[in-house]
């Protein structure tokens, strides 16, 4: 069993305006086959702009950076001031051009690494029933 491993990024965000795409790096182009027949996706991603030793402490916020929100743990939250800065959205797919994923929109910036991409299925990803805390909207 491996007690260290090493995430390289597949892709990249980018943002231009109102436009939105993942750019895949080309080693990994044949890992989109079939992808088009899917109407969305789940990307993730590294939190690059909050990588520092500090943040990768934090375990306890507010969530949504709102004080009147109860203090929570970063697990029962999408802070991305976390252990390990994985971000994750699940996106609508607008087209696909060669290593392009062109998507209608992301929570992430310009530039961000893209760890995955996982297809959306509605059958396994869907939960009916769930409960959430007031804070989440």
């Amino acid at each position: 069993m491996l007690n260290h491993f090493k995430i390289e990024p597949i892709g990249v965000i980018k943002k231009q305006g109102e436009t939105v795409a993942i750019e895949i790096h080309d080693e990994y182009k044949g890992g989109l086959l079939g992808l088009d027949q899917f109407s969305h996706i789940a990307v993730f991603y590294w939190f690059q702009n909050n990588d520092t030793i500090e943040n990768r402490k934090v375990l306890q916020v507010h969530p949504r950076g709102n004080k009147k929100n109860p203090l929570t743990g970063v697990f029962a939250t999408r802070s991305p001031k976390r252990p390990n800065l994985i971000g994750m959205s699940v996106c609508k797919i607008l087209s696909i051009d060669e290593t392009i994923i062109h998507i209608e929109k992301i929570d992430a910036f310009n530039g961000t690494p893209v760890i995955d991409i996982k297809p959306y299925m509605p059958a396994i990803d869907t939960v009916s029933n769930a409960n959430t805390p007031g804070w989440v909207p």
